[in-house]
Formats: C-alpha cells, sequence, structure tokens
C-alpha cells in the first residue's frame, strides 16, 4: 500500500515505471522467498506478469484499507476502484497455495505455489491483515502531505514515522500563531 508517497517533486509511484517497479519487487523478493519456501521468478514473463498484477494488488489494497480505516484523504492517484472491485482483485491476486516439502533426511518445511508466486503472498499477508485481528491497529497517516498507511504499535502513536509527526505538530503549530484570515474576525 506504501508505494506512493509525497516527496519534494510531488507524489511519487514507486510501481509506475517497470524497471523501478522491478526493483521494489526484487527489493521484497528475499522477504518472498523466506515465506513460500521457494525463489519467486523475477526475470522475464515471470516479472512481466507480476508488475501489472502488484500495480492492481496496491490500488486494491489502497482502496480497502481507506475504506477500513474510514481515511478522509482523497485517493493518491487515478480513479480508486470500487469495493468490490478491490475485494475481487485481492481475492483473484491471492492464490497461493501451501504445500509439504519433506527431503530425505530433513525436516518437513512448508513451500508455496502460484502461477504468479511473489503478488500471491502478498496479497495472501493483505487477507491476514484485513481479516485478523492487527486489522484493529490499521491507520492512515493524517500528518499534512503522507499518504501512507502504518499499523498503531503504540497507544499514542498518530503518524507514520517520527517525520511525519514532527511535520503535523510544526503544522499544528503554525495554525495556532498564525490563524487564517477568516478566523477571530468578527463581522461588521
Amino acid at each position: 500500500m506504501n508505494t506512493i508517497a509525497v516527496i519534494d517533486s510531488g507524489i511519487h509511484d514507486a510501481l509506475a515505471d517497470d524497471d523501478e517497479a522491478a526493483g521494489w519487487l526484487r527489493a521484497v523478493g528475499g522477504r518472498i522467498a523466506t515465506e513460500a519456501g521457494a525463489d519467486p521468478d523475477l526475470t522475464g514473463d515471470g516479472l512481466r506478469r507480476s508488475l501489472e498484477s502488484l500495480r492492481e494488488l496496491r490500488d486494491a489494497l489502497r482502496r480497502l484499507a481507506a475504506e477500513m480505516t474510514a481515511d478522509p484523504r482523497p485517493p493518491a492517484a487515478g480513479p480508486a476502484p470500487t469495493r468490490p472491485e478491490a475485494i475481487a482483485t485481492l481475492n483473484a491476486l491471492a492464490r497461493a497455495r501451501p504445500e509439504v516439502v519433506w527431503p530425505a533426511g530433513g525436516q518437513p518445511a512448508r513451500s508455496y505455489r502460484a502461477g504468479n508466486l511473489a503478488v500471491a503472498l502478498i496479497a495472501v499477508q493483505a487477507v491476514e491483515l484485513f481479516t485478523g485481528r492487527a486489522r484493529e491497529r490499521l491507520r492512515p497517516c493524517l500528518a499534512p502531505n503522507c499518504l501512507l498507511f502504518f499499523a498503531k504499535d503504540h497507544g499514542r502513536r498518530e503518524w507514520c514515522s517520527p517525520a511525519c509527526g514532527n511535520r503535523a505538530r510544526v503544522a499544528r503549530h503554525y495554525r495556532r500563531h498564525h490563524p487564517s484570515p477568516h478566523h477571530g474576525e468578527q463581522a461588521q
């Protein structure tokens, strides 16, 4: 969900460009391989299939997270899918099945199989997030110019990062000490 962010030059989508999206997918590939018990195909046709699915999944997850958290922010990029479209996309992409791998003389282990293993496992993790207890901790970061979501892991945590917390406090201080022209004016 957090592959769209605000940077100095505006909104940056880490999945918009195929090369950058491939880099992002390869960067998380190790975690995916650990979870899957197998290396996802992040080359050639496997990579090309993954990129479009990854973008669709991200958009679906952002839509569902926004609804789950009552996110007041407008969609970050392009038209957001409808709730039924987002659910259908998530369910279609979360098709990974676990299998037992048990080498002779070794211990049994879990390995996942899917046509698009990398995206399928991210989708499975999203299903677990949205349907498990962790969903209660999901929040939109409401700091100025932030588009990220985060898991609230501390009772007083309000933002995705200390930098966003600082930006929000600075903005609040500015509003208190520099009221807009319409605030505090008396009607004459």
